[in-house]
């Protein structure tokens, strides 16, 4: 199977009426046990590098690894996301090492922390989705701020969706999804108490655009078990909260379909490592650490993928390829010409 466009498997989960999961990766061991997770439960799947995560591994290195995944489980939807673009330049490059879907964060300057005019936006996300459809690249965008920071991406600062906007946005850039900034935040310290998020934004978006999927960012659960044996285990996280799964669940309801997690297998990742160190302190082989790392993330990545509905959808639909996408796009740039 090849790589599939994010538009292809977003759209699938719209007529599903599930959310699909889009999973952070690093390294080997996250993008091995985020495919365990999609084999195990039957899942198309976006499996994404940040910007963050370039820095630290490697494009090329993410790269290669996710092709293996891809090669290795040939009856699984993947697609193949950049997250958090930051400019064209980013873009061209995800597109030429064959990533499928591309975001491009419009919503900050280049610097990932200073806030964008709506003209701002609306200019760097349509010459993205200009360039990245010529190659059948499907294409995120973002209205709005999100809270917290992450990977260095970030303001701080919250901004919510205007949904009037919103259906400006998406007419004038021609993206394929956007995602909304509904009260969300980034990283593990999202919150004090249990948040409200603006679901009236999504329903209303929604109901505006409904043939566009809308994603979530800074989703993460944030799961207190696995706080507590971090805490348990020597860590320091007493304050981390995340975004309930039931707040997720309403959202994919009303018309969210993909939802970004990053933390949730951060945190069973340090979990599972603490442990191995505190309970058997001879232990140094990176081996035998991460073993049981790879499968705490597998396990919390499937729950997720139960959670959100897509298990049980990897074979619901022939996977389009990026020569038949790009046709799409042709197409559909003939009949609005």
């Amino acid at each position: 199977m090849p790589l599939v466009p994010g538009r292809q498997i977003l759209n699938e989960a719209i007529k599903g009426g599930y959310g699909v999961g889009a999973f952070n990766v690093n390294n080997m061991e996250q993008i091995q046990a985020i495919m365990t997770a999609a084999v195990e439960t039957q899942s198309p799947v976006f499996i994404q590098a940040s910007r963050g995560a370039l820095k630290y591994a490697n494009l090329q290195y993410l790269r290669h690894l996710m092709l293996a995944a891809v090669e290795l489980n040939p009856d699984i939807p993947v697609a193949m996301h950049l997250d958090h673009g930051n400019g064209l330049d980013s873009a061209k490059t995800a597109v030429d090492l064959g990533f499928t879907s591309v975001m491009i964060d419009g919503s900050l300057k280049e610097d990932a922390k200073t806030p964008t005019t709506f003209e701002e936006n609306v200019d760097v996300t349509k010459k993205v989705v200009e360039y990245c459809h010529k190659y059948g690249v499907s294409v995120e965008g973002e209205l709005g701020t999100l809270g917290g920071i992450e990977d260095g991406v970030g303001s701080g600062q919250i901004h919510l969706t205007d949904p009037d906007q919103a259906v400006s946005f998406i007419q004038q850039t021609g993206l394929d999804y956007l995602a909304l900034a509904i009260g969300t935040s980034h990283g593990a310290y999202k919150f004090k108490t249990a948040p409200t998020l603006a679901m009236d934004i999504v329903k209303k978006v929604r109901g505006l655009c409904p043939d566009t999927p809308l994603v979530m960012h800074g989703s993460s659960t944030v799961p207190k078990d696995l706080r507590d044996e971090i805490n348990r285990l020597g860590g320091k996280m007493p304050n981390a909260m995340g975004v309930p799964v039931e707040a997720i669940q309403e959202g994919i309801k009303n018309g969210v379909a993909k939802i970004n997690i990053d933390t949730d297998g951060r945190m069973a990742i340090t979990a599972a490592i603490r442990k191995v160190f505190m309970e058997e302190p001879d232990k140094f082989d990176p081996r035998e650490y991460l073993t049981p790392a790879r499968a705490a993330h597998a396990k919390i990545v499937a729950e997720r993928m139960r959670q959100f509905g897509q298990a049980g959808h990897a074979k619901d639909y022939k996977p389009m390829t990026l020569a038949e996408n790009k046709a799409y796009y042709e197409s559909k740039a003939k009949t609005t010409a």
